[in-house]
This record gives structure tokens, sequence and C-alpha cells, in this order.
């Protein structure tokens, strides 16, 4: 675990596992169970994915995804104004929560705005101030604040919307529609991505909050010829000033930054950074960056990462996931190993 924190305030863990991979991947039933590919998958709100990996390697990656009939490398969203109650009325509350399978987050700023809602699964989960979890009445937890001085209390309420007792004219259920229609009454904006493929009567319980559709696409970056370090096939264990030099390297380039270039000569009063050769020389290699921005799916950034795997065969390939609650991760694919660094506050 790395210690990736400043000296004052809150302490996010970073963590880094190594794990070897299976000999044959089936694309058609790809692995879900362990590292790296879960923490794709338990990532839920995701707004932006960066694939960093050799410009040959991306050449064959596009052509594979505007070619396949299946998995194209797009996906959709859509912004919604609506109250928490409207969460709660039909036909959105049958449509999309008890039968169906979206995601959906309220805009706000993380550990600062109230309320902050989410939706994943069937689970709501609502951040609150302290005066706004009084005044609501619904059972909940008080968020850590790690010691940290002049931080207001805030409350954490998660719903399981899909619970047989979830329906109008049950005593919880009833609590929950009050508190809505009372407490949480202002119009909150959401990003919202159908799961379930949308169908036309799916689209038809979201007409009336004037949804407005977006595309998510890859923007592709020519990072340049970069200085790329010989990556270790695995971390040794509680080497973690490797682990943080990889990192570095691989934030950088993820950034599309001119330090890793080659022939960068910046001035070392403003930087002295130099890329890792402690496994051996620099290669100098053409990389390519591509970036999706928007609400992604899980699923969406898992079917990435096995197209590029695919794509890069023996060569190398790293991918980072930002979510808007600040979690985050990067992941290495190297000679049949991985390494993931996972960021959980």
């Amino acid at each position: 675990m790395l210690n990736l924190s400043p000296s004052s305030g809150p302490k996010p863990k970073c963590i880094v596992t190594t794990t070897k991979l299976p000999a044959f991947l089936d694309h058609e039933q790809p692995p879900t169970k362990k590292r790296p590919f879960s923490t794709l998958l338990t990532q839920n709100f995701t707004h932006t994915l960066n694939l960093l990996l050799p410009s040959s390697a991306a050449e064959t990656l596009q052509t594979h995804l505007s070619s396949s009939p299946n998995f194209n490398g797009k996906s959709t969203y859509s912004i919604l104004h609506l109250s928490p109650l409207a969460l709660l009325t039909n036909p959105f509350f049958t449509t999309y929560i008890k039968s169906g399978n979206v995601l959906m987050h309220s805009s706000g700023r993380p550990g600062i705005d109230s309320p902050i809602l989410s939706l994943c699964h069937g689970v709501l989960r609502i951040e609150v101030d302290k005066p706004t979890f009084e005044r609501l009445g619904l059972e909940g937890k008080a968020m850590p604040t790690f010691g940290r001085k002049h931080v207001k209390a805030r409350f954490a309420i998660e719903l399981d919307l899909r619970l047989p007792s979830m329906v109008r004219g049950k005593k919880g259920f009833d609590r929950i529609v009050w508190a809505f229609g009372n407490v949480l009454t202002d119009t909150l904006t959401w990003v919202f991505c159908d799961l379930a493929g949308g169908e036309v009567e799916g689209k038809a319980a979201i007409e009336e909050h004037a949804p407005v559709g977006r595309e998510v696409k890859a923007e592709v970056l020519d990072v340049g010829k970069a200085m790329v370090p010989v990556f270790p096939v695995r971390m040794k264990e509680q080497e973690y000033a490797e682990a943080a030099e990889v990192l570095e390297w691989l934030s950088l380039a993820m950034l599309g930054s001119p330090r890793i270039l080659k022939g960068d000569d910046v001035d070392a009063f403003l930087s002295r950074y130099r890329v890792p050769n402690d496994a051996g020389e620099p290669m100098e290699e053409d990389l390519v960056r591509l970036q999706w921005r928007g609400l992604i799916p899980p699923t969406f950034a898992h079917k990435i990462l096995l197209a590029a795997m695919k794509a890069v065969g023996q060569q190398w390939v790293a991918v980072d996931g930002q979510a808007f609650g600040g979690e985050a991760y990067t992941i290495l694919i190297n000679e049949g190993h991985s390494t993931t660094w996972e960021y959980k506050d």
C-alpha cells in the first residue's frame, strides 16, 4: 500500500496488487471475479476512462472496434432534471428501478453539497449534511471525517428499492415518500444510463423529464515519441518506491506530459523528473491515448480493456478510470501479468 497523501488531512489508500493473468482469455465468457477485471466492474460511476498503448496497437484496436458488430467502443447516457420523489413515482419507479437496471448520479461536489444521490442495482445512496439528515427521519450512518478540522458532519443513507417491502402502503416505503416529498424537494440534475438497453417503453418513462442524450466516444491523443521504462513483470513485495515510479510515469503519460517525451530538455529548476531506469534503459516508442468522458458503465470499461488486450498481443497496455466520488484505479498489463493500483478514500 502506497502512502501518496499529504502530511495533513485524510489519508486515502492506494492498494497495489500484482496478478498473473490466465494463459487464454475467452472473450465470449470473460473473467469477472479476479483483478484486474473485478476492479473495473466494481467502480460504478466512472466519469473518465483513459487507455494508453503503443500506436501500432491503437490502430489495430480502432479498426477492430469500428468493424465489430457487437461492441464499437461507444456508449450513451442522458442528462435528466427530476426530484428525488420522481424516482418513486410510476412509471419511472417500476420501469427503471423495480424491473430495469440503471445508473444514476446527481450533480454536486462530494463531501460539500447536500444532497448527493446515486442509484446502482436498485440501491439508492443519499449523502446529506446533519440538519438534513435529522429532518429526513431515515436510518443512516455517519460518514468518517478522519479527524479533519472544520469539516461538517455528513451522513449516508442506503435504500434497497428492489426489496418486496418497497411498495406503496408499506410503512417503511411511505416514510421514504414523505421524506422525499417534504425534505428533499428540490429538482436535481442527473446523469442517467440505462444498462438494460433502453427499449421503447422504457424510453417513454423518461420523456417527461426532458432527457438530453450524450454520446461517449473515444478522443484520440497522439502522445508522440515517448521514453518507455522497462516495466517489471511483477512488483516486488514491499517495493513501494518501484510501484510509485511506474504509477508516476503512467500518470504523466495519460496526461500527455512532455516530461516523458524523447528529447525533453525542460530546465531542472522547473522539473527534475526523469524516466525510471532501474530495471533497464528506457526504450523509445510512439504512444497513443484514447479517452472516454461521460457516465461510463463498468461493463463498458471491462469490454474496452478486453478489446485492448486482444489488440496489443504481447505488447503492454494501461488503463485508468476516475469516478465521481473520488475513487480511481490504474491498471498495467504486461507480459502475462497485471499490476493494479486502487485509490480508496
